[in-house]
């Protein structure tokens, strides 16, 4: 039966297939210490009391018909405050989008913006931008970062990509890394801005910025740096991402918001409209009531992140501590959310049963089945299969599960010739 030309052009997503793989081992009583999705352990990572009582009481008070389309306005009002309050961003209820999650909202910055064929530079790794230039008929150009940088893209590099581009997508701290923009870093980059659209003429489409700032709120001893803080005047072209997804351990609780220049988030909310990807209403109204109270949420953050951080930081000194030893690994110091960069460089060894490791897919899968451990390549993120980085996500697993893999990695990698 045939299909849509994209429909035939979308590649299946690398994690889950790592994802159906570690599940089919664990069906078959397999122990398998999974890092390789985005999401947290509800039983190790809950969600808060206070909004898990809150979404209760507004199911029990019948708030279960549908929001209005760009959100429930008190959740806006919220969102606009807390903008103010933590990152000195003006930004009215009009001027945010409620959605279900940040996905639908991704999405419909590239709808709103790109047309067939536009330009779309992102660097590489990052997370499903090559997706979405193909959802959205884009060119997507990707970004080829490096460890020097911690993997962050810089002036230098984006500066010969972004004449005649539509969009820029960027994400800080950024998925898959765990890395963030330093001030001087991301100020670079928006000065290029600037100055690709004071070369346009009038007739053009101006060079958007899409800010992927879901993790904002995690951090760990870094200041979060954000483009209209940074320079004002790009306000007119600058699309935010965020939500309460990663921060407060919600990933299925499902609300997202973005926030821009008006006429883009308009738009936004009618695409959205059609597509009907609305968080449900009871969901908002009880985000709205929790994350007004930014005592409230600090107190939490503060336990929560502890506790991530730490699970970070075992897995990352854990990893130096067999560089050391002579294994040709190493990893990239924890700045934000839930991500630790490895890099275990043993592609092109040979594995026990005579089976040569041909690319960080073939690696991936030999550390699932030898030491019980399953990461995701950034192969999945846009690079080459050459590149022996990996991401591993440390959400769904307890400290002592990152203890009782360390040893598991380092028999298997010992095995390998």
């Amino acid at each position: 039966m045939n299909v849509s030309l994209l429909a035939n052009s979308l590649v299946g997503s690398e994690i889950i297939k790592i994802g159906n793989e570690v599940n089919e081992m664990k069906r078959k009583g397999a122990q398998i210490s999974n890092l390789t999705i985005g999401d947290f352990d509800p039983s190790i990572y809950p969600i808060p009391d206070e909004l898990k009582e809150a979404i209760v009481t507004a199911y029990n008070e019948h708030q279960t018909n549908y929001p209005p389309a760009d959100g429930v306005l008190a959740l806006r009002e919220t969102v606009s405050g807390v903008l103010k309050s933590r990152y000195a961003l003006e930004y009215n209820a009009n001027e945010i989008l409620v959605s279900g999650g940040s996905r639908p909202l991704i999405y419909a910055t590239y709808l709103a913006l790109i047309d067939p064929g536009d330009k779309v530079v992102y660097p590489a790794p990052s997370w499903n931008n090559n997706h979405y230039c193909v959802l959205s008929s884009a060119n997507g150009v990707a970004v080829e970062t490096s460890v020097e940088n911690n993997f962050m893209p810089t002036g230098d590099q984006l500066k010969p990509h972004l004449k005649g581009a539509t969009l820029l997508a960027l994400c800080s701290p950024l998925n898959p890394t765990g890395t963030m923009f330093s001030a001087e870093q991301l100020l670079e980059i928006c000065d290029l801005v600037l100055a690709e659209n004071k070369s346009r003429s009038a007739d053009e489409k101006p060079l958007y910025i899409m800010y992927d700032q879901i993790y904002s709120l995690l951090t760990f001893g870094k200041e979060h740096v954000n483009p209209i803080s940074l320079r004002p005047e790009l306000r007119d072209y600058v699309i935010y991402i965020d939500g309460i997804s990663k921060a407060l351990a919600a990933t299925g609780v499902r609300v997202g918001w973005a926030f821009g220049p008006e006429v883009i988030i308009s738009k936004m909310k009618s695409l959205l409209g059609h597509i009907g990807a609305w968080a449900p209403k009871a969901e908002q109204v009880a985000v709205a009531k929790y994350f007004r109270d930014e005592a409230q949420v600090d107190t939490f953050l503060k336990e929560f992140k502890g506790a991530v951080q730490k699970s970070l930081d075992t897995l990352y000194n854990g990893f130096q501590e067999m560089k050391k030893e002579g294994f040709n690994v190493d990893a990239v110091v924890p700045m934000g959310a839930i991500y630790l960069t490895l890099k275990i460089d043993y592609i092109g060894k040979t594995t026990p049963a005579g089976d040569l490791l041909k690319n960080s897919a073939d690696l991936n899968f030999y550390l699932i089945h030898e030491a019980q451990t399953a990461l995701v390549p950034f192969s999945a993120f846009g690079n080459d299969e050459s590149v022996a980085w990996f991401r591993a996500s440390v959400g769904g697993c307890s400290l002592e599960d990152v203890y009782a893999m360390l040893p598991k990695i380092k028999t298997a990698l010992s095995k390998l010739k």
